[in-house]
């Protein structure tokens, strides 16, 4: 580890302590991090705090499974944001089904390694025109209307040096699963974040959508969409399937009084074993208004994430 990587490690260990980075202040990172992640002398104590944490987010996608997982872990980017970092590493434990000694091993290669991201690069190397990455996504299913009515809020990081058109997609599901969903079973409208600007019929199933932002995005910059969707009809789940790196996914679905007889949720599995009834999740309760919501956070490209239900309260068992 050369001595740039070994300031960025050093400061790392410091935000593990206590809460971790998720709940730092900004006067608790150090300077050799604080110039790895291009802070200014002008960024607000927040944009500082946040700057850092998108930088780690954005390098850790790089590590091994065991390490990225290590390294958020105890910098309260990953599972509970405990107050000490001895219960963090206690979970890690048991979720890496390793003792606790090996957990802590985990974490010194995973900063180790992230702080050799860091000195090879203060940004990664641009990525090809067009791409992105979301930061946060957040559906809002309605299933008490006359018909499935999504509102989708994405907020997503330009990864390109330029980004002027960013390419969407939308997977229809027709209730017949020997029949092919058509362009016209469903509707969208663009409330905020761009023009749509052309949709395309990629498959029987799949819709293709370019929506212009109102001014091209540059590297790193953030920006809100807000759409809806609705649909003729659709299978009894809803999912997100990333294509790219996508750090959090939330879901509230709405059933009012035609609660399923199960819901459950789905979380990294298989695109085709969403229909698979044999693959099960934990069981979710729909609350007094009859929705129910899922979190997930640091989502792998192609897995899918959501919530499946079956049948309704009123149909016979």
């Amino acid at each position: 580890m050369d001595g740039r990587a070994k300031r960025y490690d050093d400061d790392l260990k410091q935000l593990r302590k206590n809460r971790g980075l998720c709940l730092a202040r900004a006067d608790q990172i150090g300077a050799a991090l604080r110039e790895a992640c291009g802070v200014d002398s002008q960024d607000t104590p927040a944009e500082i705090v946040q700057k850092v944490t998108d930088a780690v987010l954005r390098h850790a996608a790089a590590l091994g499974e065991e390490q990225r997982v290590a390294a958020l872990t105890a910098l309260g980017l990953d599972g509970p944001q405990t107050r000490f970092l001895q219960e963090r590493e206690l979970w890690l434990a048991q979720r890496l089904e390793r003792n606790p000694r090996t957990a802590r091993r985990r974490i010194r290669e995973g900063f180790a390694e992230l702080a050799s991201l860091l000195a090879g690069s203060s940004r990664p190397a641009p990525c090809p025109a067009g791409t992105w990455r979301t930061e946060r996504l957040r559906v809002l299913l309605a299933l008490d209307q006359p018909q499935p009515e999504a509102f989708v809020f994405r907020h997503v990081i330009a990864d390109a040096e330029v980004l002027d058109e960013l390419d969407l997609a939308v997977t229809l599901t027709a209730s017949d699963r020997s029949a092919s969903a058509r362009e016209n079973d469903f509707s969208i409208d663009v409330f905020a974040g761009g023009t749509l600007v052309h949709r395309t019929q990629e498959t029987s199933q799949r819709i293709s959508l370019a929506l212009r932002p109102p001014k091209p995005l540059h590297y790193g910059e953030k920006h809100e969409i807000a759409m809806r969707f609705r649909v003729a009809e659709m299978l009894p789940h809803y999912v997100c399937v990333p294509k790219g790196a996508c750090e959090e996914f939330d879901l509230t679905v709405r059933f009012g009084d035609q609660t399923p007889r199960s819901i459950g949720l789905l979380e990294k599995v298989f695109q085709n074993d969403v229909h698979d009834d044999a693959v099960t999740g934990q069981p979710l309760e729909p609350d007094g208004a009859g929705e129910v919501r899922a979190r997930f956070r640091h989502l792998e490209p192609g897995f899918a994430y959501g919530i499946r239900w079956q049948g309704s309260a009123q149909e016979p068992s």
